[in-house]
């Protein structure tokens, strides 16, 4: 038997739309026709456990096998087979009445439904790098003669006998001249492990070293050689597809190092499992970030029945919890034809709102059972959750009573806990509570052990997204109130409407402010004198809580702001103590010179404790300090 013929489409476009608009990555190729093998092999398997087929189906392994010399690669595998009618209706008959119809409309919106299942549209992504491909086939029905195919990526095919004796199906590709890229071992590895690392049939891709024992020596101690073992390049049984109760800590953990080799153990994580509405499985992993380059690399991972599909999963993973780690596995997630994007539909809002609940109710269940350790692992998790609080209403609502302030001193406290703490001692004139928060303990020291010395508890905000999640609780808060530290005189920020006097006259605090603004000299700095206690520093640069806020939500956008601290234009208060003896001694100074010397070295003390001295001014603060020190 030989035959000849074309292949049934009813368009000369269709190999162009292939190569161009399906597959525009073309290591694609590689996924389908493995994954076409593993199909086969699976079908093998359901026919013998349903009694089907009498004799032993045997090793079941898929093979991939680069031939440099020939410049082939084969998939081979062992399962259903197909004899020259099958081979007929599955290649040939790629496309049915509306393949013209299909065409057209692909190349207007650039999209489709699930089409592959249909078209078998798959397969034909092997001439993206194939001059020709050639197939050999033998079905497992008994009598039925062997079949060869050989296309050269036209609509031209041909079809004979094959002498293929064993069970099974080899597609063999041909590779051009454009692709020789992919005839690199490197190169096959590489796309097997990303798009074939858990497979549910062992892949085989050449040999390997391994080092087994070989008796043992003359002290009795075991021996070893080296012997070739089969490479299998993938996992068949991931742990996402196993229950729960059968699994331990190290487990999970060890499959974590699978996934990301070389990054830490993770906080822990969450199993996903749920068959209805839709099918889903999954784990999820809280992981340690060190860097923003750890959240660029390390992204969690769509599969579609163990197939990798992407790790773009925005619309199926919730935006605040793109930081977490692990595998996600649905079939029910709808992909276009090359299986490369998600197509938004029902389905997709589902997964997205379970998922958030499934992390809620594990931070929830380690709060409730694990406390200590739950507020050891703050400081690694607090980014997810504020993010969630943020943008997600149902989520903030799960997990507000579970979210905590960390403050300077260590300790730990819920918000609720957090405001009966301060109810005593931060409350200002209207019954608000003041919280007082850092965005650095170093750089805001000075103001931090001024707090303290009143008594004032101050809280930890440091990380990038803070700016947003202060505004957000202060939106959703009854009666509270966030300030940074060092963003007014303490007395200001928790106004208790206690009236306090400077031992100075109205005349004598004109005159001081008189020598402050000739020295600072910028119209945009607001200078006062203010009644404090005669510890208190004499001279406090502050900036505005609302400018403070508007200067780090800049930095997280990414863009700059005019008001920031020592830009132009920034808006920056100096506030004098009116009760300090420095002060006075700057009154009773006998010449304007010495006056603004004394000024200026102040003025330049409290810039420096604010990291706002540099260049000239701050070599004029060290020349002006070690003649004050001479004399």
């Amino acid at each position: 038997m030989k035959e000849k013929g074309n292949i049934s489409i009813n368009t000369e476009n269709i190999f162009p739309i292939i190569k161009k608009f399906l597959y525009s990555d073309q290591d694609i190729f590689l996924r389908e026709l493995v994954s076409n093998a593993v199909d086969a092999t699976q079908k093998i398997k359901s026919l013998s456990q349903m009694g089907e087929l009498k004799e032993e189906i045997g090793d079941l392994k898929i093979e991939v096998i680069l031939d440099k010399k020939k410049k082939t690669i084969t998939i081979s595998d062992k399962g259903i087979g197909m004899s020259a009618e099958e081979i007929k209706k599955y290649i040939n008959q790629i496309a049915f009445s509306g393949a013209t119809e299909f065409v057209e409309k692909y190349k207007e919106k650039g999209d489709s439904q699930q089409i592959i299942g249909h078209f078998g549209l798959g397969f034909y992504s092997a001439f993206m790098v194939s001059s020709y491909v050639e197939i050999k086939s033998k079905s497992y029905v008994k009598n039925k003669k062997a079949a060869y195919w050989k296309c050269d990526g036209n609509t031209e095919f041909e079809i004979k006998e094959s002498d293929k004796k064993e069970r099974g199906t080899e597609v063999i590709l041909h590779i051009n001249d454009d692709s020789k890229e992919f005839l690199e071992e490197s190169k096959i590895n590489g796309i097997l492990d990303r798009y074939c690392k858990f497979l549910p049939v062992e892949i085989k891709f050449g040999q390997k070293d391994e080092s087994v024992e070989d008796g043992k020596d003359k002290d009795g101690k075991p021996k070893h050689k080296t012997v070739k073992v089969d490479n299998i390049v993938n996992n068949p049984s991931p742990i996402w597809n196993k229950s729960p109760k059968d699994l331990s800590d190290d487990d999970y953990k060890a499959f974590y190092k699978e996934l990301y080799p070389f990054s830490e153990e993770p906080l822990f994580w969450i199993h996903l499992n749920v068959d209805y509405p839709f099918n889903l499985t999954g784990i999820l992993y809280f992981p340690k970030i060190k860097n923003d380059f750890e959240v660029q690399k390390n992204k969690i991972q769509l599969y579609s029945r163990q197939v990798f599909i992407t790790d773009e999963v925005k619309d199926v993973v919730p935006e605040f919890l793109m930081l977490l780690h692990g595998i996600i596995d649905s079939p029910d997630i709808p992909l276009n034809v090359s299986r490369s994007y998600l197509q938004s539909d029902g389905n997709v809002k589902k997964i997205n709102t379970y998922i958030t609940k499934k992390v809620a109710d594990k931070l929830n269940e380690l709060f409730k059972d694990e406390r200590k350790e739950f507020d050891n692992k703050w400081k690694d998790i607090n980014l997810f959750v504020k993010y969630g609080m943020i943008s997600e209403e149902k989520f903030y609502e799960k997990v507000e009573s579970l979210a905590l302030f960390e403050s300077v001193d260590g300790k730990m406290r819920t918000i609720d806990e957090y405001k009966k703490h301060i109810s005593k001692t931060q409350k200002d004139k209207d019954k608000n509570h003041v919280i007082l928060y850092t965005s650095d303990i170093d750089k805001q020291d000075s103001f931090i052990q001024d707090a303290k010395n009143k008594n004032y508890d101050v809280v930890i905000f440091n990380n990038v997204i803070d700016s947003h999640y202060i505004n957000h609780l202060e939106q959703k808060l009854d009666k509270v109130q966030i300030k940074r530290v060092d963003s007014d005189i303490l007395d200001k920020l928790i106004d208790k409407g206690d009236k306090k006097e400077t031992v100075i006259s109205d005349k004598d605090k004109e005159k001081l402010k008189g020598v402050f603004d000739k020295i600072i000299n910028n119209k945009s700095t607001v200078v006062s004198v203010e009644a404090l206690g005669p510890q208190d520093n004499p001279v406090t640069i502050t900036l505005p809580e609302f400018f403070r806020r508007m200067q780090d939500m800049a930095k997280t956008s990414g863009g700059g702001n005019p008001m920031m601290m020592g830009g132009p234009g920034e808006m920056i208060a100096v506030n004098i103590n009116g009760n300090h003896k420095t002060i006075e001694k700057i009154l009773k100074a006998k010449t304007s010179k010495t006056k603004e010397k004394m000024a200026s070295q102040l003025y330049d003390l409290a810039l420096l404790s604010q990291n706002m001295l540099t260049g000239s001014e701050l070599t004029s603060f060290v020349k002006r300090s070690l003649d004050i020190l001479s004399k």
